[in-house]
């Protein structure tokens, strides 16, 4: 998927790709820990196996850093500083709106 998005974007100095898994992946671990913590949908076992294994090996912390320092080396501070504001504000954003829509689904 990270491939895919970064083609679409057209960019070759952004990482894209990156940001669109983790911002997917963001939304998704929101829409379950809602359906776990609060509605008891899953279970715990549950929950852990889809979040931590599934959506953590889905997710790549790793990658982000990586990047993100790729473009200080090479001197594109703004852009850096744009992929840490964005995989900030919008990840939280997405647990936010998978935690939202998850509690509007099973009101």
């Amino acid at each position: 998927m990270s491939g895919y998005a970064q083609q679409l974007s057209k960019s070759i100095q952004f990482p894209f790709g990156t940001l669109a898994v983790n911002i997917l992946g963001c939304a998704l671990v929101g829409f379950l820990a809602e359906l776990a913590d609060q509605r008891g949908v899953i279970t715990g076992e549950t929950r852990a196996f889809l979040i931590v294994g599934i959506l953590g090996g889905f997710t790549t912390f790793s990658a982000f850093g990586n990047e993100t320092m790729n473009l200080l080396r090479d001197g594109e501070l703004w852009l850096a500083c744009g992929n840490i504001i964005g995989h900030t504000v919008l990840g939280l954003g997405a647990v936010w709106l998978g935690y939202s829509t998850a509690y509007l689904l099973w009101k």
